[in-house]
């Protein structure tokens, strides 16, 4: 058989045809495969994306509760975490997203820590070095370093509330707009929280994780007034919280929450663009003070260049003499 198939050119040319064929079909379903196990991966990912909110609430409470036990070891030790101004600590820390009962103690714990690991690592790098530096100056670079753990935790909560107030101001509108479509849609106000929620997870992640928290609250039978004066406490944004006051007392007098919604939306829009148009015109003051330091004195050197170099040609050989 193998004799005849190379002996015979016609035949060695259909085997060689059919080998190549049963190479490209396995090619061809094994990329199949492959494709449809991508499509899949992308399908469970939009779907652990959907609910990335209880996803990132899991991982923080794990994170939380790490660090909930170290600050419980460090007080069952003797050492006190609490702070004189645990209330508007807690409010402060709330502001920057972090929600946990024990999130002021821990941050009492990281602030300790950074008070003596600071001063403690240049210690460290000092008695590596050749020449060691004087009394004097260690004590001022550790008293440094000291008061610099102690405040540089404050400046990044202060930074991250920040940003996160930021965030969810410019992203307000968005929801508004969608809770609107929804109510007139015909939709409950808890349901429409909970849909705009979902929908709003890939564009406003913030927003949705305290709108689909609301929306538990509220199916878990608290009622809508501390529903809603919770979700303007975590949220932290006076927007928010006019927001959920308004709420409440449209629930209280039985008006219309649409309408409601449509005023207050065209407010937080019109707002919005102050805000833009404020960013805008502030552009020429900022923009004059690079001006004015990096190109008058390139300005004022071409400009004066001229004279300068006549002056040292011409004017002061003569009057050298």
């Amino acid at each position: 058989m193998l004799d005849l198939i190379t002996s015979t050119a016609a035949i060695r040319l259909i085997v060689l045809f059919a080998l190549f064929l049963i190479v490209v079909s396995v090619a061809y379903y094994a990329i199949a495969g492959g494709d449809r196990r991508a499509r899949l991966a992308r399908g469970i990912k939009d779907i652990e994306d959907s609910g990335a909110s209880t996803t990132s609430a899991l991982a923080g409470r794990e994170k939380e509760s790490t660090w909930t036990r170290v600050a419980d070891r460090v007080e069952k030790a003797g050492l006190s975490l609490k702070d004189s101004n645990y209330d508007e600590l807690q409010l402060k820390l709330r502001a920057a997203g972090y929600t946990s009962k024990s999130a002021p103690r821990v941050y009492t714990l990281v602030r300790l820590i950074l008070v003596f690991v600071l001063p403690g690592w240049y210690l460290l790098i000092a008695s590596m070095a050749e020449e060691p530096p004087s009394g004097m100056r260690i004590y001022l670079i550790c008293s440094a370093l000291a008061l610099a753990g102690l405040y540089i935790p404050n400046l990044f909560i202060r930074a991250k509330a920040d940003r996160r107030r930021e965030e969810i101001i410019n992203g307000f509108p968005d929801c508004l707009d969608l809770l609107l479509v929804c109510v007139e849609a015909g939709l409950g106000l808890e349901a429409a929280l909970g849909r705009v929620g979902r929908e709003m997870i890939g564009s406003h992640k913030l927003i949705a994780e305290l709108l689909v928290e609301t929306t538990y609250r509220l199916r878990a039978g608290a009622a809508r007034e501390d529903a809603l004066h919770h979700l303007s406490d975590s949220a932290g944004v006076d927007e928010i919280r006019s927001f959920a006051t308004l709420l409440i007392q449209s629930d209280k007098l039985g008006t219309s929450i649409s309408q409601t919604l449509r005023v207050y939306a065209g407010e937080m829009r019109e707002a919005r663009r102050l805000r833009a148009e404020e960013r805008a015109h502030r552009l020429p003051v900022l923009i004059s003070i690079p001006l004015v330091a990096c190109m008058l004195p390139t300005m004022i050197g071409v400009l004066a260049l001229p004279a300068i170099v006549r002056y040292v040609r011409e004017v002061s050989p003569a009057m050298g003499g």
